[in-house]
């Protein structure tokens, strides 16, 4: 199977999407990937493999590459000419979304791929709009009876007033990778933590920061069966930073699995199996979930994950291969033009 990697994005998870597909390229040994880029331009470029290189993205050097346009049925490269030359295709069997945030988990690719008629990996367009929202990701678990943490929402330019006892933990509505959170302590550090927020979102979700607090990763999909990944109890300091979290996603050897009874782990997997079928089908996902009093509460869904959770999986590019061979398609709606050819003949204009 030859898979395309999409990685880059306009936003501001565009290096942390970098991270993940360097990642990749070192996992996997059996696939042959293929590596699309797209830069803060939103523009198209094919990185060769030996130039799948953070310097190379940083340095702009990614710039001397096949610029790429998207159409019905794939990328395609130009030979060059006055008049654009020849189109060659970008030759790949699945494209895999890689890009965290804003153009990758907020819709826009799902968009693109199932317009253009183009097989991917990733969730699509309702399961992005979800759970790209951690506000709309509360609803969602909510909607499925899965407890989640008690929240407030703020507005940019409304009231600042917070009824939830301190400490508290702020993040913005519509990021990933801890960019914009603090946990906050007293009335004195909310409004500079709710201004670093703002910065990056016009909705802020505050919830209890609960000390101690324990979280399980449980990351799968559903193939022609389920596959759950072992489950991670990650150990953290207070809470991962963008610093640590951009170390954590380029993670490439299998962690060590959480020790925890039958019982707590059948629920885990109960409650992850609720949330991604049938929204999620034809994704990876990693949910993360706290245990609070032996009462599970999801805290995240992470649609696309940094680089794709292959660290809690035993057979990863297995694991690739058979989702790839178990996508949903979208069902053709046959156009007559029947009802429109009815009102002419009615008219006596056959």
């Amino acid at each position: 199977m030859t898979l395309a990697i999409l990685f880059g994005g306009s936003s501001y998870e565009h290096e942390i999407s970098i991270v993940s597909a360097i990642t990749l390229k070192k996992v996997l040994k059996r696939i042959a990937p293929v590596f699309i880029f797209v830069d803060g331009e939103r523009d198209f470029y094919l990185i060769e493999a030996d130039r799948m290189k953070s310097k190379t993205f940083s340095s702009g050097e990614y710039k001397k590459s096949k610029r790429l346009t998207l159409e019905k049925g794939g990328f395609f490269s130009s030979s060059g000419g006055l008049l654009g030359g020849k189109k060659k295709p970008v030759a790949f069997d699945v494209l895999l979304n890689l890009i965290h945030g804003r153009d990758g988990e907020d819709g826009k690719v799902a968009g693109l791929m199932e317009f253009f008629g183009i097989p991917f990996l990733g969730p699509r367009l309702e399961a992005s709009v979800l759970s790209y929202s951690k506000l709309d990701t509360k609803l969602l678990a909510e909607a499925l009876g899965i407890t989640t943490l008690e929240y407030r929402v703020l507005r940019r330019g409304g009231e600042r007033r917070v009824d939830l006892a301190y400490p508290l933990i702020v993040k913005p509505v519509h990021l990933g990778s801890s960019i914009g959170v603090s946990v906050v302590r007293s009335d004195a550090e909310l409004d500079y933590a709710l201004d670093v927020a703002f910065e990056f979102d016009d909705q802020v979700l505050i919830e209890p920061f609960v000390e101690g607090i324990v979280e399980y990763n449980l990351a799968g999909c559903k193939t022609s069966a389920w596959e759950l990944s072992l489950i991670e109890e990650p150990q953290k300091e207070e809470f991962l930073d963008f610093d640590k979290k951009y170390m954590d996603f380029s993670r490439d050897s299998r962690v060590r699995e959480a020790v925890l009874d039958e019982g707590l782990k059948e629920r885990l997997e109960d409650a992850f199996r609720m949330i991604y079928d049938p929204l999620f089908l034809g994704s990876l996902i990693r949910c993360d979930f706290f245990v609070v009093d032996g009462v599970i509460h999801l805290n995240e869904i992470n649609p696309i994950p940094g680089s794709m959770a292959n660290y809690l999986f035993e057979d990863f590019e297995g694991l690739l291969e058979r989702l790839a061979a178990s996508l949903p398609r979208e069902s053709r709606i046959p156009i007559d033009y029947r009802y429109i050819d009815s009102i002419q003949k009615a008219k006596g204009k056959a």
